[in-house]
C-alpha cells in the first residue's frame, strides 16, 4: 500500500521504465536542488528577527515540510514499484504499457496508454491500470468490443489498434 491511510485504495505497484525515471529525477531534484534552496531561504528569513510575523520564514518552513513529505513518499514508493517493460510476446493484445486506439459508438477515435497509478495523466490520456477503462481493456485484441461502466454511464468501444513503445 502506498499510503499510510488504511482506508485508501490499494495502488498497483507497476510503473513503466520512463515513469520510474521521472520519479527518480523528481526525487533527485527535490533533494539536491529544491530543499537546499528553500533551506537557505528559511535561514536568511530567520536571520531577519521576529519569526512569528515573518511571512518568508513561515512560508519557507511550510514549503520545507511539503518537500520533506514528498521526499518521504517518493523514497517509500520507489522501493515498492515494479518496472514493467513491453515484451514481444505482448504483441496483438492489451497489457500494461500499451497504447490502445479505440473507436466509440459515434465513430470517434481516441488513444489511451495504460500506465501505473503514479504516472496517470488525464490530459495525455494516460490511464491507470487500476481504472475501470484499463481493466476492461486488458487482454483484448484488435477488433474486440469493450463495454466500460463509467460515471457517465455504460459506453461501448471497439479496439482499433494496439502498439507498444520499445525503450
Amino acid at each position: 500500500m502506498s499510503s499510510d491511510d488504511p482506508g485508501a485504495p490499494r495502488r498497483s505497484p507497476y510503473i513503466t521504465p520512463e515513469g520510474r525515471r521521472r520519479l527518480e529525477e523528481e526525487l533527485d531534484r527535490l533533494w539536491r536542488i529544491e530543499r537546499p534552496r528553500v533551506t537557505r531561504e528559511v535561514a536568511a528569513a530567520a536571520a531577519l528577527g521576529d519569526r512569528s510575523e515573518n511571512a518568508e520564514y513561515i512560508y519557507g518552513k511550510k514549503r520545507l515540510r511539503e518537500i520533506d513529505r514528498r521526499l518521504h513518499f517518493l523514497r517509500k514508493r520507489l522501493d515498492e514499484l515494479q518496472v514493467v517493460a513491453a515484451s514481444p510476446e505482448q504483441g496483438g493484445r492489451v497489457f500494461f504499457g500499451a497504447f490502445v486506439t479505440l473507436e466509440s459508438e459515434t465513430g470517434e477515435e481516441v488513444e489511451y496508454r495504460i500506465v501505473g497509478p503514479d504516472e496517470s495523466d488525464a490530459s495525455s490520456r494516460w490511464i491507470s491500470i487500476d481504472s475501470p477503462m484499463a481493466r476492461a481493456l486488458l487482454r483484448k485484441e484488435e477488433g474486440d468490443e469493450v463495454v466500460v461502466v463509467r460515471p457517465a454511464g455504460r459506453a461501448s468501444f471497439t479496439v482499433v489498434r494496439i502498439r507498444y513503445e520499445r525503450g
